[in-house]
């Protein structure tokens, strides 16, 4: 292996973008084998696989047998067209959902042309030269080239939890990487040597099947519901079919009646309605820079009650500016904001020279030397040996060192002089990074880190006068001024070195020298703050979550009004201390947790969820992914998060941001009230035709509608405008309403109640028009009750638009797609009652002003008695809020 590395040493600028690209056609890409996707022909077929309309299919077979061929063709194009509806719904669902997994797909950096570029991991080719580090998946297996500080999971492969440590110049799997582990520590560069199934994942290729979507809970109870509404509708089927049988109907005739009356009643399309929906807010979301890679996320972030963010670059901007240096003896403020590198350092109103105070000089230096950014404008590496991580990338607090250390005068030409030999990567249980460098002097070693954990290593301290010993009473000197610059809100990390470290790594970071404390600022986000007010609007508790200091955390905290006085604020170490059922009682009132692991995150998800609250996580590290999958919703950043992190997460802000989170959120609440919309929607109409049809069979009048007008009804009225109310924008108020509980049913809030209510209203007027117009002739009555049901229908999907609201203080213009298929379904049953050549079809005849007079005056006697129902309602429901808060407000005052 290693003379295999010494031919493509040299490689240093990686493959070329055309060797890339011809390799990649020779080899395909570096992806294992998925299953076989659903072609459209099947999705198309699939639509006919329902048994009512197989047994419509036989029907319509059978009346082609005897004769009745133009019922027949009209009953099977209603039936294609439906198909087609539904193939053109699903195959664009399933269009959305492969676009989003593209989306989601882990990318590497890769050399190509002598640059650092990100691409999808699946164009990675062999002899390509990739570099990964803590947190990221490694895209294929590989030769390790370079590494510092390398540790690597391969549980996925071995089954060993452990990491493994890994370096260039290990024997056989020591010195090489495998596609599908996760790199835990340090970082590497390495050169693929197999891609894809001719990978050691590739060959067990078994073990990581494709990931199927799973059935949203939303969908199994919608499931459950449509069964039996089935078993209901059947029966109640079968009872008109042998009733009109009995009454001397044609045997036939009733067969088919029963049949397009279960077509129609059945709501078998709820649960593709869902999906369609669903499929249709992640598209959305997208444009709110919110990946949804899990559909039933979507559904439980309307219920989220605590949203567990990060401080550094979700809530905060993450572009950190050093504002402050203390050593022993100087104080000294930086002016200039970003990656200006002009800038003054001030003692007072008086300019200092940085350099000629030793103290600060070497502070700035270790900031420097112990660091694995560079500043943007560079394209090259800061050291000859540092080359794992691209250029124009870094750790933003890095690259504020590297800005501060330029102000000095600490630049490239300075720091070339020390040349970086190794390096102790940084972690979340040390919370600090140590490089061991050389320059004429001798070998040091730099460390840079939490101040309370460096300063527990540091023995001496470096004063203007030389280094002393560093006493108790400096210590917490040192500490004071830590805890005042955090209550600043600035974010402290501490400088420390040492002369001729020796031994292990292990052991290096002992008996340090205190160079001095660095205090940089990271500003909250704008937006931050407009998304914490609407959190608590809608009655969810926003909590930070940080490895930051506790003083620094509770600043930026309050600043944004998460903490308010009286809250707790608990440390990582006040976590260990306490028992479980301690925790449970502190994090009620806790809104602020600082200095905290990975660990600690895991603990305080449980615990909020044991106290039966739904709870979004932010995460982006590696060690973050328990706490994300035990999360009800786990959130991964998309710049700052690893692919473990990504992967274990529902939802992936693409920008960072938490005030994206609150979108998501909002968009969750909206697709769920959308859902509610059009399930009130379908079954009340569902309702309104099954009691049509019973009802006057059981009083006895003529068959009300026929099986071919039952079916283009529910065509014309249950499709579109359904799947538009899907699109519904949310209502004002959506983000005032306190979270619904996740237990909550669908039919919660007496949505059942205002089903059943207006399918009967609806069946009503059906039947008052038909009764009223039989005068007129039996085909008239039946062309009428057509008519009725379908305007009564149309007119009640814009009363769905609202569970509160009164059809008179509705937005009709503010969804123009559902006021666009309300308008096509009623120029398409206006065409098959007005025009000739379909009348026959449908056996309707053209209704005349009188005709259209009565029907009118009937469909609006019926919007006008839910208008007063909805009224009435509304003003008992809020006497009734009025009497709680009154009742509130004297309890207060009894306790006062």
């Amino acid at each position: 292996m290693l003379e295999h590395k010494s031919a493509v040493v040299k490689k240093e600028l990686g493959l070329s973008s055309a060797k890339a690209k011809q390799k990649l056609r020779e080899e395909g890409p570096n992806m294992l084998k998925q299953s076989k996707k659903v072609s459209a022909p099947k999705i198309f077929f699939a639509q006919f696989k329902d048994f009512l309309t197989a047994i419509l299919i036989v029907s319509t077979l059978i009346s082609f047998a005897l004769g009745d061929t133009t019922e027949a063709i009209a009953i099977l194009a209603i039936v294609i067209v439906n198909a087609l509806l539904g193939f053109f719904q699903e195959y664009r669902t399933e269009k959305t959902i492969d676009a989003l997994k593209n989306m989601a797909a882990p990318h590497s950096n890769v050399l190509r042309d002598g640059a650092v570029v990100n691409i999808a991991s699946s164009e990675i080719v062999t002899e390509d030269v990739f570099l990964v580090e803590a947190g990221d998946k490694v895209p294929a297996d590989a030769a390790i080239l370079e590494s510092y500080g390398l540790h690597v999971d391969e549980s996925i492969l071995t089954g060993e939890s452990v990491s493994v440590e890994k370096h260039e110049k290990g024997q056989g799997k020591a010195g090489r990487l495998f596609m599908g582990t996760v790199v835990t520590k340090g970082r590497a560069k390495a050169l693929t040597t197999a891609t894809g199934m001719h990978t050691e994942m590739g060959k067990i290729a078994g073990m990581l099947d494709s990931i199927e979507e799973p059935e949203t809970p939303l969908q199994k109870r919608l499931r459950q519901l449509g069964k039996y509404i089935a078993v209901g509708c059947l029966l109640i089927c079968a009872v008109v079919s042998v009733t009109g049988i009995l009454k001397g109907e044609d045997v036939l005739d009733m067969f088919i009646m029963g049949v397009s009356l279960a077509v129609a009643a059945v709501p078998e399309g709820l649960s593709a309605i869902v999906t369609i929906a669903l499929a249709l807010a992640v598209g959305r979301m997208v444009k709110r820079q919110s990946l949804i890679r899990k559909l039933h996320a979507v559904e439980t972030l309307g219920c989220s009650s605590i949203v567990c963010s990060d401080k550094t670059g979700t809530l905060t901007e993450n572009k950190m500016t050093v504002k402050k240096i203390i050593t022993y003896d100087t104080e000294a403020l930086l002016e200039g904001n970003g990656f200006d590198t002009f800038g003054s350092f001030l003692t007072g109103s008086h300019k200092i020279d940085p350099l000629k105070d030793p103290a600060m000089k070497y502070a700035l230096t270790g900031g420097c030397v112990c660091n694995n950014a560079a500043l943007p404008e560079r394209r090259r590496e800061l050291f000859s040996k540092n080359k794992a991580k691209p250029a124009q990338s870094g750790d933003a607090t890095e690259i504020a060192l590297l800005v501060a250390g330029a102000k000095a005068g600490i630049k490239r030409e300075f720091l070339q002089q020390y040349e970086k030999l190794d390096e102790i990567p940084f972690d979340s249980d040390r919370k600090c990074m140590s490089v061991i460098a050389a320059n004429a002097e001798g070998r040091l070693l730099f460390t840079k880190g939490a101040p309370d954990i460096v300063l527990e290593k540091c023995t001496k301290v470096y004063t203007k006068n030389g280094i002393k010993e560093l006493t108790s009473g400096m210590k917490a000197a040192v500490l004071r001024q830590n805890d005042m610059m955090a209550s600043e809100a600035l974010r402290v990390i501490c400088v420390a070195f040492k002369r001729n470290p020796e031994g292990a790594k292990s052991n290096m970071e002992r008996e340090l020298i205190f160079l001095g404390l660095i205090g940089m600022l990271d500003p909250p986000r704008k937006e931050s703050y407009g998304a914490v007010r609407v959190c608590k609007q809608a009655g969810i508790r926003p909590v930070m979550i940080t490895g930051d200091h506790k003083v620094t955390a509770t600043a930026i905290a309050e600043d944004l009004k998460i903490y308010s006085p009286g809250d707790n604020v608990l440390t990582g170490k006040e976590i260990d201390a306490m028992t479980e059922r301690e925790l449970m009682e502190k994090v009620q009132k806790t809104t602020v947790f600082a200095r905290v692991s990975p660990r600690h995150k895991l603990q305080i998800v449980r615990a909020y969820k044991q106290l039966g609250h739904v709870v979004a996580m932010t995460g982006d590290g590696v060690n973050d992914a328990p706490a994300i999958k035990e999360a009800d919703i786990g959130v991964s950043m998309g710049i700052s998060g690893t692919d473990v992190a990504k992967e274990a997460a529902d939802v992936i802000l693409l920008d960072d941001n938490f005030a994206t989170l609150v979108a998501a959120i909002e968009e969750g609440r909206m697709i769920y009230q959308n859902i509610r919309k059009f399930i009130r929607y379908l079954l009340s109409c569902n309702v309104g035709e099954v009691l049509t049809m019973f009802v006057g069979m059981l009083v006895g009048l003529p068959v009300v509608l026929l099986p071919i007008q039952i079916l283009w009804i529910n065509l014309v009225t249950d499709g579109l405008p359904a799947i538009a109310l899907g699109l519904d924008p949310a209502d004002g108020d959506v983000m005032e309403e306190p979270p619904r509980h996740s237990n909550e049913g669908v039919f919660a809030h007496g949505l059942m109640t205002k089903i059943i209510f207006r399918g009967i209203v609806i069946a009503a007027c059906t039947l008052l028009v038909f009764v009223r117009l039989q005068a007129f002739g039996l085909e008239t009555a039946r062309t009428g009750a057509f008519f009725t049901l379908v305007i009564t229908q149309l007119f009640h999907v814009f009363e769905c638009k609202s569970e509160k609201k009164t059809i008179l203080d509705i937005h009709y213009f503010n969804n123009l797609y559902l006021f666009g298929a309300a308008m096509i379904s009623f120029f398409m049953i206006f065409a098959v009652i007005y025009v000739p050549s379909l009348q026959p079809i449908f056996n309707t005849v053209a209704l005349n002003s009188q005709h259209l007079s009565i029907i009118f005056m009937i469909t609006l006697s019926g919007i006008f008695l839910n208008l007063v129902v909805l009224t009435v309602k509304n003003k008992l429901g809020e006497r009734k809020r009025q009497a709680k808060k009154s009742a509130g407000a004297i309890r207060r005052q009894d306790v006062s």
